[in-house]
């Protein structure tokens, strides 16, 4: 069975989404684009990338067309097999192809794919990451913390899901202040 590991982008006080679900405070401390090479050497580990809906659609709508010389990040994602976790979506355009939709219930199809997988990463898609939390799912969490405070918004994790210890797997401080904690939950 591979790993699943949810990567989220948070504020310095945890939240993944402002009080209005925005994520503006990504870009509220320059510099995010300086832990490309971080990221790089985590994705040379990932064989798959996991999206809900929601994510998928910003993601599709940006994505497809980057140039990997301007976004470094571009190249694995173009390069790496894409799920959407969905039973709205009829199908998932992706550039000039599709990805694969995932439906029926999350949690079972999720445990599909970490079986056709050995690393997989989540990104964003907040209530997917929930749902595969509270069902015991995931094997990692990787968080790219950003240093601002924004006071209110959703927690990257769902309100009910207890206390879970955490071993530190990789810890990265950048010079902007951004910092990458990676951990394996127990």
């Amino acid at each position: 069975m591979g790993r699943l590991i949810v990567e989220q982008i948070v504020s310095a006080d945890g939240y993944a989404a402002d009080a209005d679900g925005g994520i503006a405070f990504f870009e509220a401390v320059p510099g995010l684009e300086s832990t490309d090479h971080d990221q790089l050497a985590f994705l040379e580990g990932v064989d798959a990338i996991l999206l809900g809906a929601n994510t998928y659609r910003m993601f599709a709508a940006y994505w497809p067309d980057v140039d990997p010389s301007v976004e470094a990040v571009a190249e694995p994602i173009a390069r790496l097999p894409k799920h959407v976790v969905s039973n709205t979506l009829d199908r998932a355009p992706w550039g000039d192809g599709e990805i694969e939709v995932l439906r029926g219930d999350a949690a079972a199809s999720v445990a599909r794919l970490k079986g056709r997988f050995a690393a997989v990463v989540l990104w964003g898609s907040l209530e997917l990451a929930d749902a595969l939390l509270s069902a015991g799912l995931v094997d990692e969490v990787r968080l790219r913390i950003v240093p601002v405070l924004i006071g209110s918004g959703r927690s990257f994790t769902p309100a009910g899901l207890g206390q879970h210890a955490l071993e530190l797997h990789h810890a990265y401080t950048h010079p902007t202040g951004h910092v990458s904690l990676h951990y394996r939950l127990r």
